[in-house]
Formats: C-alpha cells, sequence, structure tokens
C-alpha cells in the first residue's frame, strides 16, 4: 500500500479546515504521480480527504480522483456511512475490512491511500508499505500534517528515489520493518 500526498515544505498536505486551494497553481505535469495513477487498481480515502476541498475546483476534473487521471474502486473509511449510494464507492467502517477490499480490488496493482488521517491508522497497523510524497514549494503555517502523530513512535523509512517535476520535488520512501 502507498500512500501519496502533496505537502508543503512545513509539512501540511491541506491548509486550515481542509483547504486545497494552496495546490492548485502547482497542479501540472509530475511524471512520476502519471506513473502511480496508472499503477493504481483502487484507493482508500479518509472521509474528510473524500468530502473535502477540491484542488481542482473549476478546472476540468474536478470531484475526480488525480484530477480525473484516474478512475477505479474507491474504498471510504468512515464512521457515518451515507445513507445513499455513491457510484463506483464503497464505504466501509472499519480499517483491516477496508484495507483488504481494497487490496482485493486491487490484485497486483497499487493500493494508494489518500487522506493523513486513515494513513496514519495504516501506519500504526503495519498496514503501509511505501510513502510518495510530492514536495511543493510554498510555506502554509497551519492545516493538516503529512503525519499528526504525537507522542507516536518512531518510523523508519528508507529513501526509494528522488524525482523532479518542477516546481515539486518527489520523495519515494519505503517503510522499514
Amino acid at each position: 500500500m502507498l500512500y501519496s500526498a502533496s505537502m508543503s515544505i512545513d509539512g501540511f498536505i491541506a491548509g486550515p479546515g481542509g483547504d486545497m486551494s494552496w495546490l492548485t497553481p502547482y497542479l501540472g505535469p509530475n511524471p512520476t504521480m502519471d506513473d502511480v495513477a496508472a499503477r493504481t487498481r483502487a484507493l482508500l480515502v479518509g472521509r474528510r480527504t473524500f468530502g473535502g476541498d477540491d484542488p481542482y475546483r473549476d478546472l476540468p476534473g474536478e470531484g475526480e480522483a488525480f484530477g480525473g487521471g484516474w478512475s477505479g474502486p474507491q474504498f471510504v473509511l468512515t464512521h457515518h456511512p451515507p445513507a445513499d449510494p455513491v457510484p463506483g464507492v464503497t464505504f466501509v467502517t472499519d480499517l483491516h475490512t477496508a484495507v483488504t477490499r481494497a487490496r482485493e480490488a486491487a490484485g497486483d496493482g497499487y493500493v494508494n491511500v489518500l487522506g493523513g488521517d486513515v494513513a496514519r491508522q495504516c501506519l500504526d497497523a503495519d498496514l503501509l508499505d511505501e510513502v510518495l510524497v510530492c514536495v511543493v514549494p510554498v510555506l502554509l503555517g497551519d492545516g493538516v500534517r503529512l503525519f499528526d502523530h504525537p507522542g507516536g513512535r518512531t518510523v523508519r523509512l528508507e529513501p526509494v528515489g528522488v524525482s523532479e517535476a518542477p516546481p515539486a520535488t518527489n520523495l519515494w520512501l519505503r517503510v522499514v520493518r
């Protein structure tokens, strides 16, 4: 399982209140992310990410994963599934069930985790394999951290690769077990 996110230099993946508009000026071609999208076969998404702000607002691809650059099964982890179904989306209330179903749907492709809290839960449960961070040259000062783990354990990561897609720098890391 891979957690991918864009992050400000000061460690935030969303601004205050989950604001994603900070990312809009930095959206653009990124071959590393395009490759990840092509190899992703299922998404495991947090409820706040699923229902949150969209950096593609008022742009083509608004409301779609990776701005429309991906389609497939999505599994949303939530304590409160909606009453009405959402096409292509399965709402799951238990982390291990969500991971199992997403892995089954992904087959030999990636399950891409979207959302800092879900990624933290996967890391805590020893279910996360890799982290891909697109570091963007901006300071947000506050918001949602890449990993918010007060008092948490140290997690070792080893570099897999570094690439650039100006203005972003992509850091690909593997969780050391």
